[in-house]
């Protein structure tokens, strides 16, 4: 019987030491209430001050305008020699001649690729001569229609570069600079259903955003044609430097369907003006600024200045409290 009562005894201690923690651990709701009501002069200051301060950085903010087109594939597959392989590779290689896989290349994502490619990039930026706007400008001014050039980075009456940079780095920028300040400009994508390609360039300057898109998609149709020029025209030379040494009349028939097919592919090359993305819905230039969001950068801001002050209203008061 001691015994028995001696553990009721040590059960109601832990029980009612369980409760006095538990008691400890809760939030009183009422208190948190009254310590945020004591402090409110504080967190309306705090959330004020990061209102103005959300209203002068949006404000400090350039416009950003966004050109966009929408643009269908041309032709799915590389023809030429490619595509001839599939139907001649069995009698080609009867002659001890290989002419590769027949699979074909889908031409659209390969041009995709190359727009994203460091070399095109490059070769764009200095054929269109587009290292100054990119690199040096600031703003858009509306009432001239002209791009403001940072006066520290650019002398524009001398045409010398003179922004202050760590080694190895040079007051010129280099063509990777270029490149990366260009792509962070650039967004390429395509639908997977329909295979349509959007691209969109943003930049200060609605006209030249949808300049540089323009001659974007302009660029890469030509670069592929010249691509598939220079491929078809080293074809039909191989194979006809090839026929000379044909013995088998099977086999001149075959070399002259590949020479046929590379005609082909080269005269498509010439009359094609669109030759890999075909435009349908061409680059217009944009009314409405895309970013910055300037309403919601107020909100948020404003909201983070409430939670922060709210946080050390409530630190300061429980700590005094302690």
């Amino acid at each position: 019987m001691n015994a028995q009562l001696l553990q009721q005894q040590l059960l109601q201690q832990q029980l009612l030491l369980q409760n006095t923690q538990n008691q400890d651990d809760e939030i009183d709701l009422a208190e948190l209430w009254r310590a945020i009501w004591a402090g409110k002069f504080t967190i309306i200051i705090i959330s004020m001050i990061f209102a103005v301060a959300s209203v002068f950085f949006a404000l400090s903010k350039p416009d950003i305008y966004k050109a966009s087109a929408i643009l269908a594939p041309a032709s799915d597959k590389a023809g030429g020699l490619g595509g001839m392989s599939g139907k001649l590779g069995g009698l080609a290689s009867m002659a001890g001649i290989s002419l590769g896989g027949g699979g074909g290349v889908d031409k659209t994502a390969l041009a995709l690729e190359i727009i994203k490619s460091r070399s095109f990039v490059e070769t764009f930026i200095t054929k269109h001569d587009l290292v100054v706007p990119l690199m040096a400008s600031m703003k858009w001014d509306r009432a001239s229609d002209t791009l403001v050039i940072n006066e520290e980075m650019y002398d524009s009456v001398n045409n010398k570069w003179l922004r202050e940079v760590k080694a190895p780095k040079k007051p010129e920028p280099s063509s990777w600079e270029a490149y990366q300040a260009f792509s962070n400009l650039v967004t390429v994508s395509q639908d997977k259903t329909s295979s349509m390609v959007n691209i969109d360039i943003e930049f200060y300057s609605p006209e030249i955003a949808k300049q540089w898109l323009t001659w974007l998609v302009q660029d890469i149709n030509e670069f592929m044609r010249d691509q598939d020029q220079i491929e078809a025209k080293a074809s039909i030379d191989y194979l006809t430097k090839q026929l000379v040494n044909i013995k088998v009349a099977t086999m001149e028939t075959v070399f002259y369907q590949l020479i046929e097919e590379q005609t082909k592919s080269m005269m498509l090359t010439m009359v094609k003006k669109e030759y890999v993305l075909k435009t349908i819905d061409p680059a217009q230039v944009p009314d409405t600024k895309d970013k910055p969001k300037r309403a919601l950068i107020v909100v948020l801001g404003t909201m983070l200045g409430g939670m922060l002050s709210v946080l050390i209203v409530l630190i300061r008061y429980f700590s005094k409290k302690n």
